[in-house]
């Protein structure tokens, strides 16, 4: 590899791992706050929270790599075009592909990534994942014991434990179940216990207490037990009842699923789709790649730039991957719009490809580009915001 090829490769894995690390984290904050009712409404430990934010990781990355992709590959041809870099390669009699090459060798990289965490990390992950929050939920133990807490078991049912005696047994219990659509049902209880019967179910057995049962026509009736057992066990399932989707299944199984899987008979082309989107999304980091080098590989006057390269990368690359989204989640019930999965990523590719060897330059239409820059008076407050901090920083410098 020439100097010039290496000197444009380290830039921008400079600017890649910079780029994944903060998306990366932005995107797994976001995905991990909706699972913090794991803790706040069953009970878990810190430690079980932070395991599954972990087995998030590796379903997001394979989404994440493309975008710091474009961002690293615009922003590094951007600075070098702004700092005459690119003129002078050119001025030199580089070819093009002195500038591709370290572009596409991190491309084929970063492909090769996502491809291993997508078929080989991301299924067990995310079968971890669905073990740990089943056995979180079906832990009633530690979700009905802990004191003066008012706990969802689930939709409509709601247990409180006033405390805890020391013989074991739980005091003051309140139960509120609203499953039953136009009946609620309130017990109350003095004590009561959590055990398990000779089949194996879990029952919350109540002690000297009242049940309250309320009908749709408004009348309340109420009932006064010694002793009353309420059935859990449909609540505290072991790992065995976890209902496994096409995306928590290896590629092996994706290519062979087993004819009694539950899912599978409801829905068996779902396992088709999620096979070729295995075998498609991988192209993406190279698809944006490819996008990227169209609109910021080309050494160009600063007055020729309508609007910022990496702005141009960015719209142009989420319009692709939505466009991806929208073909592969439409052929779970076209069949015909299957090839199209393929022919998204290839088709950006050619197009992108074209424009490489057509030496002209990918830019967003004329009126797009009107209305960002100019809407608003938006071009003239980026413009008079950047004079003043590039002003202030030189005052700085003479100071």
């Amino acid at each position: 590899m020439k100097v010039v090829e290496r000197y444009i490769l380290g830039r921008t894995v400079e600017v890649f791992a910079a780029a994944l690390f903060w998306t990366l984290a932005i995107v797994w904050t976001t995905q991990v706050l909706t699972r913090i009712d794991l803790v706040t409404d069953n009970g878990q430990s810190a430690l079980t929270f932070f395991e599954i934010a972990t087995l998030i990781l590796p379903s997001i990355i394979t989404i994440v790599v493309p975008f710091a992709l474009v961002i690293a590959v615009a922003q590094t041809l951007s600075v070098m075009n702004t700092d005459s870099e690119l003129v002078v390669i050119n001025a030199a009699g580089a070819s093009r592909g002195t500038v591709m090459k370290p572009i596409l060798l991190l491309a084929a990289a970063a492909s090769v990534l996502s491809f291993t965490i997508d078929n080989s990390v991301d299924p067990y992950a995310r079968e971890r994942g669905r073990h740990l929050v089943a056995a979180a939920r079906a832990d009633l133990l530690s979700l009905v014991i802990q004191e003066g807490t008012f706990r969802r078991v689930d939709d409509g049912l709601f247990v409180q434990v006033g405390e805890r005696l020391p013989d074991g047994r739980l005091g003051g219990i309140f139960v509120a179940d609203s499953r039953e659509e136009g009946i609620d049902l309130v017990y109350y209880a003095k004590t009561g216990a959590v055990v398990d019967d000779d089949q194996g179910k879990q029952l919350l057995v109540m002690s000297d207490g009242v049940v309250h049962r309320k009908r749709p026509s408004g009348d309340v009736s109420i009932v006064r037990f010694s002793s009353y057992a309420f059935d859990l066990s449909a609540f505290s399932k072991a790992s065995e009842s976890i209902t496994m989707y096409p995306k928590d299944r290896t590629i092996a199984y994706l290519l062979d699923p087993d004819p009694n899987d539950r899912v599978f008979q409801e829905n068996p082309r779902s396992f088709r789709v999620e096979l070729h989107r295995r075998l498609s999304e991988w192209l993406y980091s190279i698809v944006f790649a490819c996008i990227a080098l169209a609109v910021a590989g080309d050494a160009r006057s600063h007055r020729e730039n309508r609007i910022n390269p990496l702005i141009t990368a960015i719209t142009i690359c989420l319009f692709v991957r939505w466009l991806g989204f929208f073909v592969t989640n439409q052929a779970q019930t076209a069949a015909w719009l299957t090839p199209a999965i393929y022919l998204v990523p290839f088709g950006a590719v050619a197009v992108a490809g074209w424009f490489i060897h057509a030496n002209r330059t990918m830019e967003l239409p004329v009126s797009w580009t009107d209305r960002l820059v100019d809407s608003g008076g938006l071009g003239e407050r980026l413009s008079s915001f950047w004079n003043r901090l590039r002003n202030g920083g030189a005052a700085r410098r003479r100071a």
